[in-house]
């Protein structure tokens, strides 16, 4: 779920019916179109749930499971026969959203009355009241009571399951407000949320407290903590590693500094669209076209 603010959606509006349509063809290797999951086994106790929406990780153990993230509602009813045959809803212990955007969070309406649902104070904030994703005309309503984080915290929280540490750590303003990176200390696990789209342009949230320029220095961040022998979720794309990451911040780094650079010499949107980013970015165009990552770019300055 995404938000351009609001002189940008205008001009994007083709560009978005053309994301609309490739998504899914882009994608169709990990992303089923089916009501059903790919599972990527991470470790000998977590998952990878590759559905509709965002990737994600499932940890499982004697003391219960630990679910990140549950994808769109329409895919609830595969994601509990996923959970069902790990050992039941009532084993379902955890649920962590990695921020409010419905294709991390849907799935909340299901499976909240089997767990509790932990994130960020900034998720349940905004769970609670009607969201707009203008550029694709969507609304969100307010979610119910037992959809809705009950767990929520500012910096830092720890669960200690299955002989695990999971910590959530947020990192601010980056793809929204309110986004965890989940780490699994023992098994050298981490689930990135949408910080991360391993090998694409990212969507940034502008509307919701998203910038590049801060994700780019978040994704700094992270590859400070993590390790070559890391994996790493992300929240769309295949499995990932250090390298993996690594070359999403270089990315991140060289596509933003040109927009910037063009943008101080007074070119216009439009003019910096013309322009273009440069050939080496050409393949990074499989989510969003680099017209809209120019426009997300573009709106974080």
């Amino acid at each position: 779920m995404y938000i351009i603010i609001d002189r940008l959606v205008k001009p994007l509006l083709f560009l978005a019916a053309l994301l609309m349509l490739t998504i899914s063809a882009s994608f169709a290797d990990h992303h089923q179109t089916s009501p059903s999951f790919a599972e990527v086994q991470v470790t000998s106790n977590i998952l990878m749930l590759q559905g509709k929406g965002g990737n994600l990780a499932l940890l499982s153990g004697d003391q219960g499971l630990v679910l990140v993230d549950d994808d769109y509602q329409e895919m609830s009813a595969a994601l509990t026969d996923v959970i069902v045959g790990k050992g039941g809803l009532d084993k379902l212990t955890y649920i962590i959203n990695t921020h409010w955007h419905g294709d991390h969070t849907q799935g909340n309406l299901a499976l909240g009355d089997h767990a509790t649902i932990v994130a960020h104070d900034n998720v349940r904030t905004r769970l609670l009241s009607a969201q707009e994703v203008k550029l694709f005309n969507m609304k969100s309503e307010p979610y119910p009571e037992q959809a809705l984080p009950s767990v929520t915290y500012k910096k830092s929280l720890s669960l200690h399951i299955n002989d695990e540490h999971v910590e959530l750590i947020h990192l601010a303003n980056g793809h929204t407000d309110g986004d965890s990176v989940v780490f699994f200390r023992k098994a050298n696990v981490v689930h990135m949320g949408d910080h991360f789209f391993n090998g694409t342009f990212p969507f940034v949230d502008v509307g919701t407290g998203g910038n590049v320029f801060t994700l780019t220095d978040n994704i700094a961040k992270v590859l400070g903590l993590i390790d070559e022998k890391t994996k790493l979720i992300p929240g769309h794309g295949p499995l990932a590693d250090k390298q993996d990451l690594q070359d999403f911040h270089t990315m991140l780094v060289a596509t933003s500094s040109t927009v910037k650079i063009m943008a101080e010499k007074g070119k216009s949107l439009e003019q910096i669209q013309a322009a273009g980013l440069g050939a080496q970015w050409n393949s990074w165009a499989k989510f969003f076209s680099e017209e809209v990552w120019i426009s997300i770019i573009h709106s974080s300055l």
